[in-house]
């Protein structure tokens, strides 16, 4: 066996000195906060007038504030299972609609999460809040099945239990509405167990924001590199606030709501400074999808956006969102086009771990996000909140462009006076399809194949458009619906399964 002769030795020293005192690649942790209903016109930075959002304004002013960002879908689970796997709903099965506390689907345990990909570098992981991505049989679907080593929160939405006798506001603030009924009260998961049932609303977001500041200040003790997924309630219906929000806000309960959520992210930021972590964590904020518009003043706002959730509409899918890194981020507004599908290659690119062997629908930000260079995304599928092969995407955002190939509204985004967004607006095929320049024109009023149907540039683009919604549709495989999977009353979670009679029975004291 030879060796390398003594003179290459010694030149190689000196480089082999600097590789060995080069200090190793602190991989950053990772906040993501995830508001829930909250529509691109709810805060002041995106224009509302009222709204009282001080944490989030610093993140916006001192971050990278998006102007063009948008979820997979309009309505909770689809988005949310997109926002942690990197694909579109359609692949993984989550659709048509929402998981329920009956549900015998959830988010497949092949499918690979963020939190998944994260632990492969290292990183201790927790979900806080809202998951919404399935229970299933004996809680296999929940986040300590799917890459998270925590689990603090309520499996589905907050409103998928009664709630008409809860006190959302102390002292005795009744619950605005009343929810679902016939199902079991929602309860309050850690991990796989059960600690309170029926929750109680005003103590709610504090217990998340202490449990979130303690496993931040740990992982930081410990020197672990750290993913937290915060993933709060608010301002979904029914809004809810602790003693030191409530009759604070201009905008009343829902204002409370939203302040009391702006204080969670201060807390969170207060944390990281506390854990001397702020320096090397990247916090990404924002929504699963747009305002419930038919709650009226209470359901939240899309601002100049046209309908809210439910609708493929820019109401439905385009989101406030704020990426904020002390030191690494510049502070600036991009008009970059990007999506929660990015989160998850971007985040593998920051924590260098290579890419799951899937088929992935978003890009790596991180040049974006660093300075380095523009958003490789140039285009965004719009599928309803039931997809079906047959129709495909019904629009497609190319550039500055969107074009509607089918239209439909949602009682979700009924109340307001357009009828395009109530739910008795049905389903209507688009040829030619509605075009729309969203630089001039985010409120999707002025249709271009009306106003200059024979301009050159406008033809190219209904081509283009038609072109790739063609070949995103045949090469988009759609998973198994989960929700297909029907229900089953024995699967709803309760703290006294002999109890009877249920599913009322199912209460529990913290």
């Amino acid at each position: 066996m030879s060796s390398l002769p003594l003179s290459w030795l010694l030149a190689l020293c000196p480089l082999l000195l600097l590789a060995s005192l080069e200090p190793a690649y602190q991989p950053p942790n990772i906040v993501l906060i995830f508001a829930d209903d909250l529509g691109f016109g709810d805060l002041g930075i995106y224009g509302h007038p009222t709204s009282s959002t001080p944490n989030l304004d610093r993140m916006a002013a001192e971050g990278l504030r998006f102007t063009d960002f948008y979820s997979s879908s309009s309505v909770c689970s689809p988005s949310r299972a997109a926002l942690l796997t990197g694909r579109y709903q359609t692949r993984s099965g989550i659709y048509p609609s929402v998981f329920y506390p009956d549900s015998q689907g959830g988010l497949p345990l092949a499918e690979v999460t963020v939190a998944e990909l994260l632990k492969e570098r290292g990183y201790t992981t927790a979900m806080v809040g809202k998951w919404h991505l399935g229970l299933g049989p004996k809680g296999m679907f929940l986040p300590t099945n799917q890459g998270f080593d925590h689990f603090f929160g309520i499996p589905y939405s907050h409103d998928q239990g009664p709630c008409q006798n809860l006190t959302c506001f102390p002292p005795s603030t009744r619950c605005f509405g009343a929810c679902d009924q016939g199902v079991v009260p929602v309860p309050l998961f850690l991990n796989q167990s059960i600690l309170e049932q029926p929750i109680y609303f005003p103590r709610l977001e504090g217990h998340y924001s202490n449990f979130a500041r303690e496993f931040i200040l740990d992982s930081a003790q410990r020197k672990q590199p750290f993913l937290l997924y915060y993933a709060s309630h608010h301002t979904h219906y029914p809004q809810f606030g602790s003693q030191n929000y409530t009759g604070r806000s201009l905008r009343g309960p829902y204002g409370d709501a939203l302040l009391e959520f702006d204080a969670s992210v201060g807390s969170l930021l207060q944390a990281l400074q506390d854990a001397g972590v702020h320096r090397n964590t990247l916090v990404f904020f924002t929504s699963d999808n747009g305002p419930e518009t038919m709650r009226g003043s209470r359901g939240g706002s899309a601002g100049l956006l046209k309908c809210g959730k439910g609708t493929t509409y820019e109401g439905g899918m385009r989101e406030p969102a704020v990426a904020y890194w002390p030191g690494r981020i510049a502070p600036g507004v991009t008009h970059e086009l990007a999506s929660t599908l990015d989160i998850l290659p971007t985040l593998a690119a920051l924590a260098g771990v290579p890419l799951p062997n899937v088929t992935l629908d978003g890009y790596d930000l991180s040049p974006l996000l660093l300075g380095k260079g523009k958003s490789p995304r140039q285009t965004m599928f719009f599928y309803p909140t039931a997809p079906d092969e047959l129709y495909g995407v019904f629009a497609v955002r190319y550039g500055k462009y969107k074009a509607h190939f089918f239209t439909k509204g949602s009682f979700n985004s009924g109340a307001t006076p357009d009828r395009a967004c109530s739910g008795f607006a049905s389903l209507i095929p688009r040829e030619p399809p509605l075009l729309f320049d969203l630089e001039t024109d985010p409120e999707e009023n002025y249709n271009l194949l009306q106003a200059g149907a024979q301009k050159a540039e406008i033809l190219k683009v209904l081509k283009e458009t038609r072109l790739l919604k063609a070949a995103f549709d045949g090469a988009m495989t759609f998973g198994q619906s989960q929700l297909a999977l029907g229900s089953d009353p024995s699967l709803q979670p309760c703290c006294s399964p002999q109890c009877s009679p249920k599913p009322s029975c199912c209460r529990c004291a913290s």
